[in-house]
């Protein structure tokens, strides 16, 4: 109960902050940019370690891929029969693709299934959100807009010389090792920011602006990211006959709402930028009642 009291809390003192114009406009950015440079390490550093290489150290990764890799396909095919326009198509392939599986899942899963879910979040997260909104995310807006250019090095770059990345194929060369208590508790103390900081900057950025005319991609959005994709995970997992913790965390990652910086990539390459606000701002409140509901279902 405390940890969903401070992750409605933290949403609803960042959004009244917005209302109230108490930050200047940059301020998200910051509190982002501290998240994913000195929290997420921190965490990364702290939880990894912990894990022994099995399987269900790899199963979140298999799940993230392939979740997207269906719900894009499904988004492509609906864009298609309902005859969406380039710029939408475009913006539902990274807002009904990509989910917000770090600063929402992160707080949000390990509510659910507790802190021991945290390496399998972090997983899912790096190996899986991470690397697909650097690669296919920039391969889809610069295939959907003409204002942005596929440079093959740059995502590259962008990838190996992410700090959390780094951190990660750090973390993974010390499985097993048990660090100084000096250390562990430094690092626990810059971990534990990462709640507060992360959905207090998801509430300075949610967007409730819903075009009219557009109620029929952004239900289609929606319904791929909350539903569908989960679905898929779910799927996924009871073929492969995986039913742990691992599988637990994958099936909820999977039913995160919309991720930020995919709304922040359609806006920058010009793909409908009000609808794809609309999609990460509804969708993320949204997910946390489909994710409840996920949690009942697979418990």
């Amino acid at each position: 109960m405390e940890n969903f009291a401070l992750i409605f809390a933290a949403i609803f003192l960042g959004y009244t902050a917005k209302r109230l114009k108490l930050f200047p406009e940059d301020t998200p950015a910051i509190f982002n940019k501290f998240v994913i440079y000195i929290s997420l390490p921190a965490m990364t550093l702290l939880e990894v370690p912990k894990l022994t290489f099995s399987l269900d150290v790899l199963i979140p990764v298999m799940i993230a891929w392939i979740t997207m890799f269906f719900s894009a396909l499904i988004v492509f095919f609906i864009s298609k029969i309902l005859k969406f326009s380039k710029e939408i198509t475009g913006a539902l392939m990274l807002v009904a693709v990509l989910g917000n599986t770090s600063f929402v899942g992160i707080p949000l899963v390990s509510a659910f299934l507790g802190d021991a879910a945290l390496p399998y979040i972090i997983m899912y997260d790096q190996l899986g959100a991470f690397i697909a909104v650097v690669t296919y995310g920039t391969f889809v807006a610069s295939y959907y807009s003409s204002a942005v250019k596929v440079d093959i090095k740059t995502v590259a770059k962008r990838v190996v010389t992410f700090p959390p990345f780094i951190t990660l194929l750090l973390a993974l060369c010390f499985m097993g090792t048990t660090f100084n208590p000096l250390l562990t508790s430094v690092l626990s103390a810059f971990s534990s920011t990462i709640v507060p900081l992360a959905l207090f900057a998801v509430g300075l950025q949610l967007n409730f602006k819903l075009p009219s005319h557009e109620l029929k991609p952004f239900s289609a959005a929606l319904t791929i990211k909350l539903i569908i994709s989960p679905f898929i995970a779910f799927l996924a997992c009871r073929i492969f006959g995986w039913d742990t913790l691992a599988a637990a965390v994958s099936i909820l990652e999977s039913g995160m709402g919309p991720m930020i910086v995919a709304g922040a990539l359609a806006t920058m390459a010009g793909l409908s930028p009000r609808l794809s606000s609309a999609i990460v701002g509804y969708g993320i409140l949204m997910s946390f009642l489909t994710s409840a509901v996920l949690f009942q279902l697979i418990r």
